[in-house]
């Protein structure tokens, strides 16, 4: 068992966040018991391990909705340029490239990085089978796995091998708790209609959910409703994208129809609003999500588009855009912002009942924020210094699953010096590989 004594504890209470002294006891993989405020209470059994929580304040971990972790080995490498130069051009040659040791190492520098920076559970679309689910089971975060998926028509032999070895990662890995999978068609302009409810009905027979990028971009919108006669949520609905729990990556250009099919279907919104800046792909309306009720995430997407997998600095972004470019400081709140970091998150995945939250029988997935960064100080509002002020490097300890994955910022499952060694290697290949292409 696992005490932390007398600390800072981040609670939703009423739709509302509160932060309240108390003392925390994990057990097993589980919150165990919450002792809140002054009044000491009798536990029967002994703690092994007490963690002093005096000037630290522990939250739920953060959960990161979309992203690609392998792609650590692109970051940098195609910054400032349009979005399909930087797709189509750059990323897709490297990751025909890519190796899958490469993959594996690329996923254990992303997985360091979410460690570091408070994140304790991701939902990861990746290529390379197996490599990227021995890399998140290794480092111990918690990760719903979801091979990317593309395929030109029915039948299409590349195409079922990626649903195959998805299923096979799944079969094969997960344990539906600390791993646990999706099927992933890529988008709507990788996925043809036929191929795309073929997917949908096979997620259906298995009881999976499907991840999926839709409406990023406006070539996208554009290339759907000449092919279609739809927008990309009209079509993927149209195939059957929406019949099962949905997580629908970054939302950038909805009409007010699309809205509706969104809340109707009861799909996850995953934004990602610094590498939709970076792309120059626009923002997702979160103000008018929020007024119509969806459900929002917050993915950093792929270090390759981001560049980074810090979900600090996505809340931080995300809690700003929205005020200036309405013009109103009201827009998007910081409790909204850590609300869709944690709760949105939670809900996204399937799993409201027992991530997200800080509550006796909640798995223990926590992060503890160390209070005393001059950053952080002083805490006038807890809130909105986790929001506006902190940048990540104040995560101290990092629990899964009522595992200890980091404590004083000490990693405990990831040879973190092994994996700078291998990144170096690779990333001197691809900037080999970039160089003669340009």
């Amino acid at each position: 068992m696992i005490k932390l004594e007398n600390i800072k504890a981040l609670f939703y209470e009423g739709g509302k966040a509160k932060v309240e002294t108390a003392d925390i006891y994990l057990k097993d993989d589980r919150i165990f018991k919450i002792v809140r405020g002054d009044k000491p209470e009798a536990i029967p059994e002994k703690p092994d391990h007490v963690i002093d929580g005096r000037n630290r304040l522990v939250i739920p971990g953060l959960i990161n909705a979309h992203t690609h972790a392998y792609m650590t080995m692109f970051r940098n490498i195609a910054d400032d340029v349009p979005f399909t130069t930087w797709l189509f051009d750059t990323i897709e040659p490297l990751e025909d490239a890519m190796t899958p040791e490469e993959s594996y190492y690329g996923t254990l520098l992303g997985n360091i990085e979410m460690i570091r920076t408070g994140t304790t559970s991701y939902v990861d679309m990746y290529i390379s089978p197996d490599v990227n689910a021995k890399a998140a089971k290794e480092s111990g975060l918690r990760a719903c796995l979801t091979r990317g998926i593309v395929g030109s028509q029915y039948n299409d032999e590349g195409g079922l091998r990626r649903v195959n070895e998805s299923l096979h990662d799944i079969d094969t890995w997960c344990d539906g708790d600390l791993l646990f999978g999706m099927l992933a068609p890529h988008a709507p302009y990788s996925c043809c209609d036929d191929f795309l409810k073929q997917v949908a009905e096979i997620a259906k027979e298995r009881g999976l959910g499907l991840n999926m990028h839709i409406a990023e971009g406006l070539a996208e919108v554009e290339g759907v409703r000449k092919k279609y006669g739809m927008t990309p949520v009209e079509y993927v609905n149209s195939a059957g994208v929406f019949d099962v729990n949905c997580i629908a990556a970054h939302c950038v250009y909805l009409e007010d129809g699309d809205y509706d099919i969104l809340k109707n279907k009861k799909v996850n919104v995953a934004i990602n609003p610094v590498s939709n800046a970076k792309l120059a792909n626009g923002f997702s309306n979160v103000p008018e999500m929020l007024e119509r009720g969806l459900n929002i995430c917050i993915g950093t997407d792929g270090a390759a588009s981001n560049n980074t997998l810090n979900m600090f600095r996505e809340m931080t972004f995300e809690a700003l855009i929205h005020k200036g470019l309405k013009k109103e400081a009201t827009a998007v709140s910081a409790e909204d912002v850590l609300k869709m970091a944690t709760l949105g998150g939670a809900r996204a995945l399937g799993r409201e009942g027992d991530l997200g939250r800080i509550e006796e029988g909640c798995k223990a997935d926590l992060a503890v924020i160390d209070l005393r960064s001059p950053q952080l100080q002083p805490v006038n509002d807890p809130v909105s210094s986790l929001v506006y002020s902190a940048n990540g490097s104040e995560v101290d300890m990092v629990i899964v699953n009522g595992k200890i994955l980091m404590e004083h910022k000490e990693l405990k499952t990831i040879d973190e010096e092994r994996v700078y060694y291998e990144m170096d290697r690779i990333g001197a290949r691809y900037m080999g590989i970039v160089g003669k292409k340009n």
